[in-house]
């Protein structure tokens, strides 16, 4: 029977890359010349540092351009509201990157695919979601319609079987 699996992932290296092009370009810039902007990462999770609150939206938006150009969805960011005072006058918001279809977001996939009244099945694995049906056309039909329903986070269709 064939089958697809449906996933989020991200590529951890292109992260680590970004966050380095990030630094690199904060430390060279006249407006941070003097300032302690910068960011850092332990593994899938990442802190911006900076000084005030208007070079901490600098520095995020300089490591959501480097995330998109090195291909990395931003929508994946799981970017803090609350802002934390460090030590004197410095500042540092978190942002994690998220991963994996989390379970609501996997059990509305299975749902709309039920409610889509194709021949297909979907079951949540984990933090995947598995798709089953008997013929080819009506995955790639359910692949067209998921990537359609659902575009508030970003999915890869991966491992498709015959």
């Amino acid at each position: 029977m064939p089958s697809f699996d449906i996933v989020s992932e991200v590529d951890k290296t292109e992260v680590k890359n970004a966050v380095e092009q990030t630094n690199k370009e904060v430390s060279t810039r006249f407006d941070f010349k003097g300032s302690d902007a910068r960011v850092e990462q332990a593994d899938l999770a990442l802190t911006v540092h900076a000084d005030n609150e208007f070079q901490l939206n600098q520095v995020q938006d300089i490591l959501n351009a480097k995330l998109t150009k090195r291909g990395v969805d931003i929508k994946c960011l799981d970017i803090s509201d609350r802002i934390e005072k460090v030590s004197g006058n410095k500042i540092k918001r978190s942002c994690t990157v998220k991963t994996g279809v989390e379970v609501e977001l996997a059990k509305k996939i299975v749902k709309f695919i039920k409610d889509s009244k194709m021949k297909v099945q979907g079951s949540i694995q984990g933090d995947t979601v598995r798709v089953s049906g008997n013929k080819r056309d009506d995955l790639q039909t359910a692949i067209q319609l998921i990537r359609q329903h659902i575009t508030d986070f970003p999915l890869q269709f991966q491992n498709f079987r015959e």
